[in-house]
């Protein structure tokens, strides 16, 4: 395939920016986004050109550190895909395809791409710990948990922080990212001591750092690529409220 990529290239966050149009060709279809990204980058490098600067890790769908807006949806439009396993065969050969950073007031831009992200660390960070007595691991069977508790808080545990939530909202809303948080621990025996505390503070802290208000208008869940459902941020309300279900 033969490909037009507008990207946005930004030195740093105290520059402004712009998209730059470049032409990648013999593009296999069996290539990951960010293997085309690659290429690209190759060619620039050969061309003595600065390579476009992109986040990138695992590369397996699961450390959340890639992350890109694609023809405008974080992502890209496959639904339930991070960046790295949005293969080139969701694209047809001529087309234009815009590629551009999250946007959003808490996540400035450090080059091109990449994204500051550590505001969703110190989100976490408010939360602390929980009190669990040190030794060896309890039997599984130990503490008893309701299955659809379980469930639950197992679905809100695979976030993997990668921000698409926040990219996507019309508000810069963090409220999934941190409901999800709040939520695998406030469904499990182990994480009721600071349950109330505990979501009191990260609400704060991603209040703090200037993530927008959730207007529940459902365009996180659609990017997000774990799936997190919507109702894990009335979980956390309540649970900030000290209404615990």
């Amino acid at each position: 395939m033969n490909l037009t990529l507008k990207i946005w290239r930004q030195h740093d966050a105290a520059k402004s920016g712009q998209m730059v149009t470049y032409h990648v060709e013999e593009v296999s279809p069996d290539m990951s986004f960010l293997e085309m990204l690659d290429v690209l980058n190759e060619r620039l490098i050969l061309d003595g050109d600065d390579p476009v600067a992109f986040d990138h890790d695992c590369r397996e769908g699961i450390c959340g550190m890639c992350g890109l807006v694609i023809n405008g949806v974080a992502h890209g439009e496959s639904r339930a895909t991070t960046t790295c396993q949005l293969h080139m065969r969701q694209f047809s050969d001529g087309d234009v395809i815009t590629v551009e950073p999250w946007r959003a007031a808490p996540f400035p831009v450090i080059k091109d791409l990449v994204v500051d992200r550590s505001a969703f660390d110190r989100i976490i960070q408010a939360g602390g710990f929980i009190s669990v007595p040190a030794g060896s691991a309890p039997d599984a069977h130990a503490v008893p948990v309701k299955k659809e508790d379980a469930d639950a808080a197992f679905d809100a545990a695979t976030c993997i922080g990668c921000g698409a939530c926040v990219a996507a909202c019309p508000n810069g809303s963090a409220s999934l990212f941190t409901a999800a948080k709040i939520t695998h621990l406030g469904l499990l025996p182990q994480g009721q001591p600071e349950r109330a505390v505990r979501a009191k503070a990260m609400v704060e802290q991603m209040d703090l750092e200037g993530f927008g208000g959730c207007t529940n208008t459902g365009e996180c869940t659609a990017v997000c690529p774990k799936g997190i459902p919507l109702d894990t941020i009335a979980r956390m309300n309540a649970d900030f409220l000290g209404r615990r279900g």
